[in-house]
């Protein structure tokens, strides 16, 4: 029995030393696990510093070609920026190939070159644009050309054919037309052969060229204190852009790059291309506007200045017409007046007659004066007696006397 207690003493003393061992070696564990994490942290956070710190040191201030292309409008060959805050100009240069040139060459290009940058005093870009080549229209010109010489053929091989029914012709007369016949037969299969060529290339979306330009801005707060207005101001920017333009050209004429200014519509080329970069390769400029996709950018004038210019208008006919209407209202009321006064002429005579009568009374005497009255008097009645007889009353011929003058004035 006292042995049976002590194995079972023993057994539990090894258990408890085992239970303590697990614990130390877990506590153990946890600890170096723990410092593994602190050391990870520390270097991920000095790997992290250490990147933004490269970040901040390869920041530069360098200003992008994309704001040159910020626009507002094209306009005298240039593209105006800002509210006319800034205009720029664009030279296209044509490429060489550097590498086929002898060792000559190429010193006399780098020379070149090197004059080019020394005679730069205003900020620059270059802009390398990559374009897809569109030989659509090419192919519309082959075809159209390649339908000419197949009719000139057609009309050729008729005509052959009736010289060679008609027996009229000799052998070396016919040879010789038959021998133009062949010629225009194998134009016009050379012709076809290259549509079929030139369609075949343009499935080909590698198909790729690359224009080079030269972008020269201009401020106009280059000018200083200035009391030009804004028509001005675009003069003297055009004046100078060309000035500083023209002058890049003469020295990239060193380095025997060609150069030319872009027009307003090469300018919208390049911005439509720019901007639209994948459209451009199914659906160019030139169809964009024959298919008058520019009124859906056209933006509409402001509705108070339409109204306002509305009621100018209005204004400006409603005063027209009642001009017009008075001047009209003017001459009627002295065509009255003229015609009132025709149509009474005989009774105003007979009544001016009397006045002056009356106011010489006293040196013809009052009797002759009261007898010359009377006669008067008598003449207006047997006149007006007269168009009585004649139809109507006074009243009636004088209506119509006035009509058959009206009539006639008109």
């Amino acid at each position: 029995m006292v042995d049976n207690l002590n194995g079972l003493r023993s057994m539990l003393a090894i258990i408890i030393v085992i239970i303590v061992m697990l614990l130390l070696a877990l506590v153990v564990v946890y600890f170096l696990s723990k410092t593994k994490k602190e050391k990870k942290e520390k270097t991920i956070n000095v790997q992290g510093n250490t990147k933004e710190k490269e970040i901040k040191a390869k920041t530069f201030t360098v200003e992008p070609v994309s704001n040159f292309m910020e626009f507002d409008k094209v306009e005298d060959n240039m593209i105006v920026e800002k509210n006319g805050l800034k205009y720029v100009m664009v030279i296209e240069c044509q490429g060489i190939n550097y590498d086929l040139m002898s060792g000559v060459e190429k010193n006399s290009v780098e020379e070149g070159f090197i004059q080019f940058l020394n005679t730069i005093r205003y900020p620059i870009q270059i802009y390398v644009q990559t374009r897809t080549i569109n030989l659509e229209s090419s192919i519309q010109t082959y075809r159209d050309r390649v339908k000419q010489i197949e009719a000139d053929f057609e009309k050729q091989e008729i005509k052959y054919k009736e010289m060679k029914n008609s027996g009229n012709y000799t052998k070396e007369q016919l040879d010789k037309v038959y021998y133009e016949l062949t010629k225009q037969k194998n134009l016009t299969e050379y012709g076809k052969d290259i549509i079929y060529t030139t369609e075949k290339m343009s499935l080909n979306k590698n198909v790729l060229n690359q224009k080079y330009y030269i972008i020269v801005p201009y401020y106009p707060e280059e000018l200083g204190q200035n009391d030009f207005d804004k028509e001005e101001i675009q003069n003297l920017a055009f004046s100078e852009l060309y000035t500083r333009c023209q002058s890049l050209i003469r020295t990239l004429a060193g380095c025997e790059v060609g150069g030319k200014i872009l027009t307003s519509n090469e300018l919208i080329e390049l911005l439509y291309v720019a901007y639209n970069r994948d459209e451009q390769e199914t659906y160019g400029l030139e169809k964009a506007l024959r298919a008058g996709y520019d009124e859906l950018y056209s933006t509409a004038p402001d509705v108070f200045d339409k109204k306002m210019r509305a009621l100018d208008k209005k204004i400006e006919e409603e005063a027209f017409n009642k001009a017009n209407e008075k001047v009209k209202e003017a001459q009627s009321a002295k065509e009255k007046a003229l015609n009132k006064k025709e149509n009474n002429i005989d009774d105003l005579i007979d009544n001016l007659a009397k006045l002056i009568i009356e106011q010489n009374t006293a040196g013809i005497g009052y009797d002759v004066a009261q007898d010359a009255i009377k006669s008067i008097d008598e003449d207006k009645n047997k006149r007006n007696n007269k168009e009585n007889d004649k139809g109507g009353t006074v009243e009636d011929v004088k209506e119509k006397t006035k009509r058959r003058r009206t009539t006639k004035t008109a």
